[in-house]
C-alpha cells in the first residue's frame, strides 16, 4: 500500500511539503509536565513522521479513514497500539489518556474544524496545548482581540482558557487536492484560568446569544434572558459583543445570573450551529 485516496466527504486535503510539516510539528512547546502527543486526522503520516522522531514524548493517532490506518499500520509499525481507528468527536480523552496531560496536533479537516475546538474546550483540564492547521479564516478568527468583526463565538471561548497564537499561513498548492482557500496553523497555550469567576454554562450561553444578533446592542441581544430594564442600565449593554473581551463577559454573565427572569430556560450551546 503505497498512498491513500483523499476522501471529499471526509474534508481530507493532504500535506505534501515536509518542510512546511517540520515547521508545524516544532511549533509544538509541550509544558513539562506533557509527555503525550495526539495526532488528529494523520492521514498518510506527513506529520506523524516527524513527531515520532522525539523521544521527548509518546506520539498516538487518531484516524476515521480505514484506509488511512491500513497504510499507517504498514508505514509506521512504531506506533503499534497507538493507532485509534476512530472517530475523534465521539472519543473520552479522559479514557484513551487516563490522568495524563497532553497536547493535540494535525491538520484539521476543515468542515470539523470547530468541533474539534469545542472537544478541546470541553477537555480544557486535560489539554494543555493545541497545533492545529486550519482554514485560514478561522484561524484569524480564533486570535483576533475584541473590536474585529472577525472575532466571535469561539474567540471569546477558546480566549478565556487558551493563549492563542497565529503562527504562519500556508498555500492552497501544497495540498493533494489544494483546497480552495488558504490555510494557517495556530498554537493554543493552555493559561493559569482553572476556572471562571461566574457559572461557565451560563457564560457561554451568554456569549452565544451576544453574538447570535451581533448587530444589536447587548440590551436587546440579551433579552431572552428575561432581565427587567432597570437592569440593563450600566452602559455595558449599550456596547456589542464583538466589543467585549473575555472578563467583560465574565462580569456581564454575573449580571444575567443576578437579574435573568426566574425560570428561563435557553437552550445548550451547539456547536453545530455555531459559525461566528
Amino acid at each position: 500500500m503505497n498512498t491513500v485516496r483523499p476522501k471529499k466527504h471526509l474534508g481530507q486535503h493532504f500535506l505534501a511539503d515536509p518542510n512546511i510539516a517540520r515547521n508545524i510539528v516544532g511549533a509544538l512547546q509541550l509544558p513539562d509536565e506533557v509527555k503525550e502527543v495526539l495526532e488528529i486526522g494523520p492521514g498518510m503520516g506527513v506529520l506523524t513522521q516527524y513527531l515520532l522522531q522525539n523521544p521527548a514524548y509518546q506520539t498516538s493517532v487518531v484516524e476515521i479513514d480505514t484506509e488511512s490506518v491500513a497504510y499507517l499500520k504498514v508505514h509506521y509499525p512504531a506506533l503499534a497500539d497507538r493507532i485509534y481507528a476512530t472517530d475523534f468527536l465521539k472519543q473520552s480523552l479522559a479514557t484513551m489518556f487516563p490522568d495524563q496531560p497532553l497536547a493535540i496536533i494535525g491538520n484539521f479537516p476543515y468542515n470539523i474544524s470547530s468541533q474539534i475546538f469545542f472537544a478541546v474546550l470541553n477537555n480544557r483540564q486535560q489539554v494543555r496545548e493545541v497545533v492545529g492547521m486550519i482554514q485560514k479564516e478561522v484561524a484569524q478568527r480564533l486570535a483576533e482581540p475584541p473590536g474585529s468583526k472577525t472575532y466571535g463565538i469561539l474567540s471569546v471561548l477558546l480566549q478565556a482558557f487558551y493563549t492563542i497564537e497565529y503562527l504562519f499561513t500556508v498555500p492552497p498548492h501544497v495540498f493533494n487536492p489544494p483546497p480552495k482557500v488558504e490555510s494557517a496553523v495556530v498554537r493554543l497555550t493552555r493559561n493559569g484560568t482553572l476556572q471562571l469567576d461566574c457559572d461557565e454554562k451560563l457564560f457561554f450561553r451568554v456569549v452565544k446569544q451576544a453574538f447570535q444578533t451581533r448587530r444589536k446592542t447587548l440590551r436587546n441581544a440579551l433579552k431572552p434572558f428575561g432581565m427587567p430594564a432597570e437592569a440593563t442600565t450600566d452602559p455595558i449593554f449599550d456596547k456589542r459583543a464583538e466589543q467585549l473581551g473575555v472578563a467583560e463577559f465574565v462580569g456581564l454573565t454575573q449580571r444575567v445570573s443576578q437579574h435573568q427572569a426566574a425560570g428561563t430556560a435557553l437552550p445548550d450551546l451547539d456547536i453545530n450551529d455555531v459559525t461566528e
